[in-house]
């Protein structure tokens, strides 16, 4: 087995906990959802009402503003300014309370780096 069909059994495994959480995390208006995807070089946070089906906040490593500060979005410095961020965003539209949905990673690393830095600029979760 090569580590392109070990990639492939990782993933699948990935979206099979990810549907798994998705079944016991909504998010509505008053407590929209927070989630997260990782990359090997990117990170992608959206915060998102799942009754409307709109995204309420967004924010990624690809963006110019982010992306001139950081040097690589792939590691745990990137993912702690993107949790400001986010954090600061959701309280301009005056969101506070949120679900973390860490969309089947495991929470260690870039997942832990980003509810951390949300939750000390002021989101609740």
């Amino acid at each position: 087995m090569g580590t392109k069909d070990y990639n492939k059994i990782l993933r699948k495994k990935r979206i099979i906990k990810h549907k798994k959480i998705r079944k016991k995390i909504f998010g509505t208006k008053e407590c929209p959802r927070l989630c997260v995807f990782k990359s090997n070089k990117n990170l992608f946070v959206q915060i998102i009402d799942d009754v409307a089906g709109t995204t309420l906040v967004s924010a990624s490593t690809l963006e110019k503003e982010i992306k001139s500060e950081i040097k690589n979005g792939g590691n745990v410095e990137a993912a702690k300014k993107i949790g400001e961020i986010i954090a600061k965003r959701a309280i301009e539209k005056s969101i506070k309370n949120v679900c973390f949905d860490r969309a089947g990673y495991k929470y260690h690393g870039r997942i832990k780096a980003v509810a951390e830095a949300a939750r000390e600029n002021g989101l609740v979760f």
